[in-house]
Parts: C-alpha cells; sequence; structure tokens
C-alpha cells in the first residue's frame, strides 16, 4: 500500500507521489516569537515531526522547512512593552522555541529560516506581483494585493469572493482599493524603532506576514514544492493569500498538498487568553513528563480536534506506562531493520500510510505489547521499541519511565 495523504485543497485522499523521485521538499508554518509557545505550537511541530519522520522511515529523503517569523505587530509592540530590542526578544523566543521543541522529542527541521533574513526576496516577489498587475502602491504608502484580480481565490477554503465580501463589515481603509486586499508592504511608522524598517522602492517599511511564507518557501524549496502544513487556523486567510501571490506571481501550484493539524481544546472548548484556558508547552511540562505530553498529541489523529484536560494526560500517561512496563518485563532485542512483513509491522505501516493514522498505529503498539507479556519474545519487545521510534516514543529506558509514572500515581492518590 501506497502512502496517501488528505489533501485540504482537493478536500479528498489522494497517492502521494513526490514532483522529484524520491526527495520530498515540505514546508509547515513555523512560530510568530513574541511570547512562550503554547499546547496548539507543540500540536503542529509533534504532527509534522510524526510526518517527517514517517516519510523518511518509507524511504524518502525530506528537506522540511519550517520558519520563524520575527517580525510582526505583535513582536514590535512586546519589544516596546519590555523596553528591549526586537533582535533580543526574539532570540530569547527562539531559543525557548527550540527548548520546548527539543524536550518534546521533535526534531530540528532541515531549515529553520528567519523572517528579516529574506527580506531581499519578499522585495522581489513583491514586485513580480506588481508587474503582473496583482500589486499596487497605496495613497498611505503600504503595496496591497488585489484579491480580484487573481482568479483561483478562495480554492482552499473553499469560499467564494462574494462569500467572503458579504462577512465583510469593515469599511475599506488605508488605501486599499477593496477590502479583501491584504498587505505585502506596510509603510513605517514613526513610533516603530529602525529595526522595524527597511529601505524600499516603496518606501521605508516592512513586509506582511503572508509575503514572508511565500517569499521563504520559493528560495528555499522551490517555486513549486510537495507538502505545505499549518494549523487548521492558517487555512484561511494566510494559506489561502500564499496561493494568491505564489501561484500569481510564478503559475503553477504553490504545493502539491496542503496538511492542516486540528485545533486544541481545553474540556471541549476552544483554547484561548481570553477564556484563560490557555496553556503554554512549559505549563504542561511542569506538571508531566514531555514524553506523556508526545503521546498525548500522538495518538490522537493529527486531523481532528485534540481535547486537552488533566484527565487525558493522566490516561495518557497511564497508557504510556503500560508500553514502557512491556519493554522492563522483557527486554528488547536490537532491531536494525524493522521487517514491514511482519504482521504487527503490516498493520501498523497500513495505519501510517493512510494519512499517517497514528491511533490505528498506536492501537498496534498496545497489540504488541500484550503479546510481549505473553509470550516473553525479546524479538516483539524489539519490534514494539522501533515501531515506538517511528512516532518518536518509546526509546528511555523503561524501569526510570515506570518508576517515575509509579511515583507519580501514589502522588496522586495521596492526597
Amino acid at each position: 500500500m501506497s502512502l496517501r495523504i488528505f489533501n485540504t485543497l482537493s478536500r479528498a485522499l489522494q497517492h502521494f507521489s513526490p514532483i522529484e523521485a524520491g526527495h520530498v521538499r515540505m514546508y509547515v508554518c513555523g512560530m510568530t516569537v513574541y511570547d512562550y509557545c503554547h499546547l496548539g505550537h507543540a500540536r503542529a511541530m509533534v504532527a509534522f515531526d510524526v510526518v517527517q519522520r514517517w516519510l523518511k522511515v518509507s524511504g524518502f529523503r525530506v528537506t522540511y522547512v519550517r520558519n520563524v517569523t520575527d517580525i510582526d505587530d505583535k513582536i514590535i509592540r512586546r519589544a516596546l512593552d519590555n523596553k528591549e530590542s526586537i533582535r533580543t526578544l526574539t532570540d530569547r523566543m527562539v531559543d525557548a522555541l527550540h527548548q520546548d521543541a527539543d524536550a518534546l522529542g521533535v526534531e530540528r527541521p532541515t531549515h529553520e529560516p528567519r523572517a528579516t533574513e529574506y527580506v531581499p526576496q519578499m522585495l522581489q516577489l513583491i514586485g513580480k506581483l506588481e508587474s503582473k498587475g496583482l500589486a499596487y502602491h497605496a495613497a498611505n504608502g503600504d503595496v496591497n494585493y488585489a484579491v480580484r484580480k487573481f482568479p483561483g481565490y478562495g480554492k482552499l477554503s473553499g469560499k467564494s469572493l462574494d462569500e467572503l465580501r458579504a462577512g465583510e463589515r469593515v469599511a475599506v481603509a488605508g488605501g486599499k482599493e477593496d477590502p479583501l486586499d491584504f498587505v505585502l508592504w506596510k509603510s513605517a511608522k514613526e513610533s516603530e524603532p529602525d529595526e522595524a524598517k527597511w529601505p524600499s522602492s516603496y518606501g521605508s517599511g516592512r513586509p506582511g506576514w503572508h509575503i514572508e511564507c511565500s517569499a521563504m518557501g520559493c528560495e528555499m524549496l522551490g517555486e513549486s514544492f510537495d507538502i505545505h502544513g499549518g494549523g487548521a487556523d492558517l487555512q484561511f486567510p494566510h494559506h489561502e493569500n500564499e496561493i494568491a501571490q505564489s501561484e500569481g506571481a510564478f503559475g503553477k501550484p504553490l504545493a502539491q498538498v496542503w496538511m492542516h493539524n486540528g485545533f486544541v481544546t481545553r474540556d471541549n472548548e476552544k483554547m484561548s487568553k481570553s477564556l484563560g484556558n490557555f496553556f503554554t508547552i512549559r505549563d504542561i511540562l511542569a506538571q508531566y513528563d514531555a514524553e506523556t505530553t508526545r503521546f498525548f498529541i500522538v495518538r490522537a489523529h493529527y486531523r481532528s480536534a485534540l481535547n486537552h484536560s488533566d484527565a487525558h494526560l493522566d490516561d495518557a500517561r497511564n497508557a504510556l506506562k503500560r508500553l514502557y512496563t512491556a519493554l522492563d518485563l522483557v527486554p528488547p532485542v536490537s532491531v536494525e531493520t524493522i521487517d514491514w512483513s511482519q504482521p504487527a509491522a503490516a498493520r501498523f505501516k497500513a495505519a501510517m500510510d493512510e494519512d499517517f493514522g497514528t491511533p490505528e498505529a498506536v492501537a498496534v503498539l498496545f497489540e504488541l505489547a500484550n503479546e510481549v507479556n505473553r509470550s516473553r519474545s525479546p524479538a516483539l519487545s524489539g519490534l514494539l521499541k522501533s515501531l515506538g521510534g517511528c512516532l518518536g516514543l518509546l526509546q528511555q529506558a523503561p524501569k526510570p519511565f515506570c518508576s517515575r509514572a509509579q511515583n507519580w500515581m501514589q502522588r496522586l492518590f495521596s492526597y
């Protein structure tokens, strides 16, 4: 069975074949680094970490790009509030991002471009759009994208221009010719620090958010690549606008496959700062170990909603302990290469080849753990550990993990 991936653009599962045989080029929208990463960021990082791991297991060479947005309105405001430079703030937050991702077992991407390092490429792309009549210089100094001049706008979100226009509740402002138009280049404001401004033929300013990813993706992966990923909240307008920019400039599909991971909820209510149910990765890791947190994320399908609650994390810890208990009971033999014809391995592969079906793959791990407990087979224990490794799990020493989990349970029931 070949790999099938659900393509948000086609709204269907489709067989995956990269543009260049044997080589997958994947771009995933990263974080805007003005604060610590939250559980939603963890969900995206872990989801696409599993994707790139499985692509490698499947024999592909993977070039994985996950960008960093290090210039943005929120970043500027936070730096001014903190009375620190933008670079000091973003460097500190990038370091924290790496610490959180490393703790969760997220492998570093092949490339991690920072937006501020690619402003010349962004300006070149804006110039190309202007030459094609898709961008215009507004009276307020901004450069905007003319949405209605791009025939395919709305194809990712499934919304027509009329539907989008009907939902528009603000008047045309800032020199826009149409409320749907979006900014490509923001004219500098006197109140903004000099480090938030770049010279250009349009005047001093800085790039809009959407143009950043189009320029970085094109520069690092080419005008058309295999997979573009991100959270479901980015589907519109960010990814829709990326398509308009890149395809408007180059006349070819930006990505063959669009992947979006689902939202994170708290007790079945969407997680947000305004509701006070917002948790950073560090908040979670203060109460739960990192592998339990990763397992909690992995055992849900990446496209489904992920409901965060203490009860679900407690259950994840107990479930993970069951897997480690099997490895502790029967020390695994080293498995150099997984035999995918082995029944459990074949079921695992079939699950992962069907749109990275981690819930079914995790179910195979538990079936295998039960068989290890019954048969006392070191070979099956080795297979359990190796299959877990495909998901970034079960690579710790079993006994210490089981001891820590048991100690936690004892503390819980002592309250």
